[in-house]
C-alpha cells in the first residue's frame, strides 16, 4: 500500500460528486414512500433495515475508491446536497409539503381512527406504548394523537370538563372541611 493510494481518489471527481447526489435522491425518495412510521416508529426490524441499507448503498456512493480524499469528497457531496435542499424546501412550502407529507390525526376526541392507523401502518399497541412514554396510563387518557411529517407523534391528554372540575373542587373542599372538623373534634 501506498500513501497515494490512502489520499488519490479511484474514480474521477465528477463520479465521486454524482453518485451521492443521486443515492440521497433515490433515499429520500424512497423512505418519504415507506411512510413516516419509519421514522417516528422505529422497530427492531426497521433499525435493521436502516443498517443494511447504508451498507448496501455504499459501493454505489464510493464506486472501487478505498481513499481518504475520494470518501471525504463523497460526504462532502451528501452534506451539500442535503444543504441545499433543505434551504430550497425552506423556501418552497409548497414542494417541502409534498416531500415531507402532512399530519395524520391518528386519534381525535379520544377516538381511534382505525383507518389512518392502518394507512400509516401503526398498530394500537404502538399507540399505547407511545402513550406511556409520554406519561399516559393508558390511550383513554389520549384526547388528540397526531402523527407528524418528520415522524413524530404526538399526543395531546383529555381536559377535563367543567362539571367534572367543579365536582372535584366541591369534593376537596369537603375533604377540608371534614378534616377541620375532625381536627376540631380531637381538640
Amino acid at each position: 500500500m501506498h500513501w497515494s493510494d490512502l489520499l488519490i481518489p479511484g474514480e474521477p471527481l465528477v463520479a465521486k460528486i454524482i453518485r451521492p447526489i443521486i443515492i440521497y435522491l433515490f433515499l429520500v425518495i424512497g423512505l418519504r414512500l415507506g411512510g413516516k412510521r419509519e421514522l417516528a416508529q422505529l422497530s427492531p426490524f426497521d433499525i435493521i433495515v436502516l443498517l443494511t441499507l447504508s451498507n448496501t448503498v455504499q459501493n454505489a456512493i464510493i464506486g472501487n475508491d478505498n481513499s481518504i480524499t475520494g470518501g471525504m469528497i463523497g460526504a462532502i457531496a451528501l452534506l451539500g446536497v442535503n444543504a441545499l435542499v433543505v434551504r430550497f424546501l425552506y423556501r418552497h412550502k409548497r414542494i417541502d409539503k409534498l416531500v415531507e407529507g402532512e399530519s395524520i390525526v391518528l386519534i381525535e376526541n379520544g377516538a381511534l381512527r382505525p383507518e389512518c392507523c392502518d394507512r400509516e401502518l401503526i398498530t394500537e399497541a404502538e399507540l399505547e406504548s407511545a402513550a406511556h412514554r409520554q406519561g399516559f396510563a393508558s390511550l383513554q387518557e389520549v384526547d388528540r394523537a397526531v402523527l407528524e411529517p418528520g415522524g413524530t407523534l404526538t399526543l395531546v391528554g383529555r381536559k377535563p370538563d367543567v362539571e367534572t372540575m367543579r365536582a372535584e373542587e366541591i369534593i376537596t373542599r369537603l375533604d377540608g372541611i371534614q378534616q377541620q372538623l375532625a381536627q376540631l373534634k380531637r381538640a
